[in-house]
């Protein structure tokens, strides 16, 4: 389904946990009437809880407050930050909290992964990041987790605002859960707040499966000048990467920035098996190793660009509940386009075909080995798509 690009919207771009939280915080604060919050991960640490004790204060001054987390990624919130929410007089909601042990079914891997709040339909914060802490070890001797989200006010929030009401309701009937409060009745804040044309773009199993995917391949088969991508996992389909390659063919500067250390080894190796055709292809590739990459943003003919929840992978193209913020508007673009490349420039290597050349052949037989693996579980899941088969 084509996405709605709607005008008169302001979209400031958050980078990282240092800018995003303390801007959730800041709007929670001042809710008045209804806090909607979706996450994958709701980790009980410092920012889980400042993050939680925010939503209590805001609960106990009356506001509904309502907040759904994934059952596998934020599988310790329902006895953690959930149960004192609850306590507080907040609503709490588990998306899909069972999971089935080496079963491989479709609906078991069908994840909740937006990461998006809303308050008072006035302002919305949607991205790529978790309610969790920045430092992925204990001492911070690593720089943050690179990561972004955007804050969102205008006509925009009428869909966003629909959404999350749309999933909340569907969850909690899902659930059982018949006793709930009612919904405030909210004034949608669709006033024009800037001048930045953008769309909100979700990926679910009914009317929405390719949304994303199809918004990129429009951005990418469209490009003239140049495509910047950054996604913390990326294995894209047969389709994107003829995407990106042709789009090199035809004189497009192609870059990718990728995870460079290892925080999921089957995804990591697999996604070294497309190294080789990307770089003959004439697609730069990234590897950022100054600390974890989260990103999943890109940026193309430095006016579009589009910052959410989804990776370039299977589970998120496929599988999984997905959100991302498309924005038509130049000055936007640059700078997201001006982040990346300080990433890359400061904290990235890059790959060239001569660094393939000096992999070991173990390297390279677990590269193909990891990537066979994942073809295969997409399709035990039920997704044979053709995407994935060459």
């Amino acid at each position: 389904m084509k996405p709605e690009y709607l005008p008169g919207n302001r979209v400031t771009l958050l980078t990282t946990g240092g800018e995003y939280f303390p801007a959730l915080i800041e709007a929670i604060d001042g809710a008045a009437a209804e806090i909607h919050l979706e996450t994958y991960i709701f980790a009980d640490d410092d920012t889980g809880r400042a993050v939680a004790d925010a939503l209590a204060r805001a609960a106990k001054r009356g506001v509904a407050v309502r907040v759904l987390a994934d059952g596998f990624g934020a599988r310790e919130f329902p006895a953690g930050p959930g149960a004192r929410l609850a306590a507080a007089g907040a609503e709490v909601l588990v998306y899909r909290p069972e999971i089935a042990r080496l079963r491989l079914r479709r609906h078991r891997l069908r994840r909740l992964h937006r990461k998006l709040a809303v308050i008072d339909a006035r302002i919305a914060f949607v991205g790529g990041i978790n309610i969790i802490d920045d430092w992925d070890m204990a001492d911070k001797q690593i720089p943050p987790r690179h990561d972004y989200a955007v804050r969102v006010e205008g006509p925009l929030l009428a869909t966003i605002h629909h959404a999350a009401r749309q999933l909340w309701q569907l969850v909690r009937w899902a659930s059982l859960h018949r006793r709930h409060r009612e919904p405030p009745r909210i004034a949608v804040g669709a006033a024009r707040r800037g001048d930045m044309t953008a769309a909100f773009l979700v990926r679910d199993s009914l009317r929405h499966r390719r949304d994303i995917e199809e918004n990129y391949l429009d951005a990418i088969e469209s490009a003239r000048d140049e495509i910047v991508i950054a996604s913390a996992y990326f294995l894209p389909g047969r389709r994107f990467r003829h995407a990106l390659m042709e789009a090199a063919r035809r004189g497009v500067r192609v870059t990718v920035l990728l995870q460079g250390r290892v925080e999921y080894a089957l995804l990591h190796y697999a996604t070294q098996a497309l190294h080789g055709a990307l770089l003959k292809a004439g697609v730069r590739i990234f590897e950022y190793h100054a600390s974890f990459l989260h990103a999943k943003v890109a940026v193309v003919d430095g006016d579009w660009a589009t910052v959410g929840s989804s990776n370039i992978d299977p589970f998120s193209l496929l599988l999984a509940r997905e959100a991302n913020v498309a924005v038509r508007d130049a000055g936007f673009a640059a700078g997201l386009r001006e982040s990346l490349s300080s990433a890359m420039a400061n904290d990235a290597r890059e790959v060239r075909a001569e660094d393939l050349k000096r992999r070991s052949l173990p390297v390279r037989a677990a590269s193909w080995l990891a990537y066979s693996a994942v073809r295969l579980m997409i399709g035990i899941a039920g997704y044979g798509s053709s995407d994935y088969r060459g």
